[in-house]
């Protein structure tokens, strides 16, 4: 029997199961359960999300066989679940946008529309990354999508949104679908692997949720690469397989440009670089550990902000006091800027070496915030206050005329 990917295997199956969008989820069940079930819906959302997912949902919500009409609860045993669970029920068209974006496509669609469902209750096309579609094909939609047959729904899904003309936009009702919170994408990938029988550390599932960067697609395809890379999901195979540096190394090197130790902190970014994690990585997830430094000193080390599991929270809480908020805050922008300057340049290295030395030796540097500071202090002081100043004529007195 041929694999299954994981996000194939648990893809969810009920509006309860869809993890991160629970207001889409509760809406949309309202909707059907009062009967105000709209014609066209139009998801919109970064990839991995949970578009598709919802789409197929909502269609079996509409077409369960098993229940006299709409249901907020599809059995998803009929033959109509199964078969739109696998994308292939005849009622319910799965379309492709990037590839069936050109007019006569929709004309067969409009033609197709007007014959009555085979055995569901409705027609419903699903036309994913419906942005790709040609602005012919977008004119010729537009009268079907206003008045469609009523035995016809159409729900589309976008990750770009805005490239949809206004006049499909004011069509359809929008859901505007959230990065999942990494959290909850941890706590999903834990069940999973509870699921698969698979030892995992809690660490290791956080580092894979963060990589995925709120796409539960993104989190699942890494998990697959693990479970096939071994047995058990440890915080070193992540590393390995991320490429991104051990929170550790990092920490040792923001540790090093707090005591401004420059010597020892590009001494830890050459060990990191030696060890084959790339600049950028590196680059990278030294800007994000000073973020998290800004953020535990502005907000506090237990600020939902922080995407850290808890055995790291201490860690950063005590690193951020040695810093001040503005040294911090001029730290992540620094970083950033080399993040994007170290993809493009030739010579890479010796820009990162330099921002090390400029965050470790910042008290030699004058910011100008400092310098700001510095000027009011001296406005404040008393002797600018008694300087001398010069003397204004008399009344009546005539100014004397400057001498050469």
């Amino acid at each position: 029997m041929a694999y299954l990917v994981l996000a194939r295997k648990y893809r969810s199956t009920t509006f309860d199961e869809v993890v991160g969008q629970e207001a889409i989820s509760q809406t949309l069940v309202a909707a059907i359960e009062s009967g105000r079930i709209a014609h066209a819906y139009l998801f919109t959302g970064t990839r991995g999300v949970g578009k598709t997912t919802m789409a197929r949902i909502l269609a079996k919500a509409l077409n369960c066989m098993s229940a006299p009409g709409p249901t907020a609860k599809p059995c998803g045993k009929c033959e109509a679940c199964l078969a739109i669970a696998r994308g292939d029920d005849l009622d319910v068209v799965e379309i492709d946008g990037a590839s069936n974006r050109g007019i006569d496509e929709i004309r067969e669609l409009r033609a197709n529309a007007i014959f009555r469902p085979a055995r569901c209750r409705y027609k419903i096309y699903y036309i994913d990354e419906v942005h790709m579609l040609t602005m012919p094909a977008f004119n010729a939609l537009l009268k079907t999508l206003e008045e469609p047959p009523e035995h016809v729904k159409f729900i589309f899904s976008t990750t770009e949104a805005e490239k949809l003309p206004a006049t499909i936009l004011s069509r359809c009702q929008r859901y505007d679908f959230r990065n999942i919170p990494t959290p909850q994408i941890a706590a999903h990938l834990k069940a999973l692997c509870k699921a698969e029988k698979v030892p995992a550390a809690d660490d290791a599932l956080f580092r894979v949720a963060r990589a995925a960067a709120g796409s539960m697609r993104d989190g699942l395809s890494l998990l697959d690469q693990l479970l096939a890379a071994g047995q058990e999901i440890t915080d070193e195979a992540v590393i390995r397989l991320l490429g991104t540096p051990p929170e550790e190394r990092m920490t040792t090197m923001a540790d090093a440009i707090a005591s401004g130790n420059a010597a020892g902190a590009l001494g830890e970014l050459n060990a990191l670089l030696e060890s084959g994690i790339s600049l950028s990585g590196a680059v990278g997830a030294l800007g994000e550990l000073f973020r998290n430094l800004m953020l535990a000193s502005a907000c506090g080390p237990a600020s939902e902000l922080i995407e850290l599991p808890d055995t790291q929270r201490q860690a950063v809480a005590a690193l951020a006091g040695r810093f001040s908020l503005p040294a911090l805050v001029h730290a992540v922008g620094l970083l950033q800027s080399l993040e994007r300057n170290v993809r493009s340049s030739s010579v890479a290295r010796a820009l990162a070496e330099a921002s090390v030395v400029r965050l470790a030796a910042a008290d030699k540097f004058i910011d100008p915030q400092s310098l700001i500071a510095r000027l009011e202090a001296m406005g404040r002081s008393p002797a600018s206050a008694t300087a001398p100043r010069a003397a204004m004529p008399a009344e009546g007195e005539k100014k004397k005329p400057l001498t050469p």
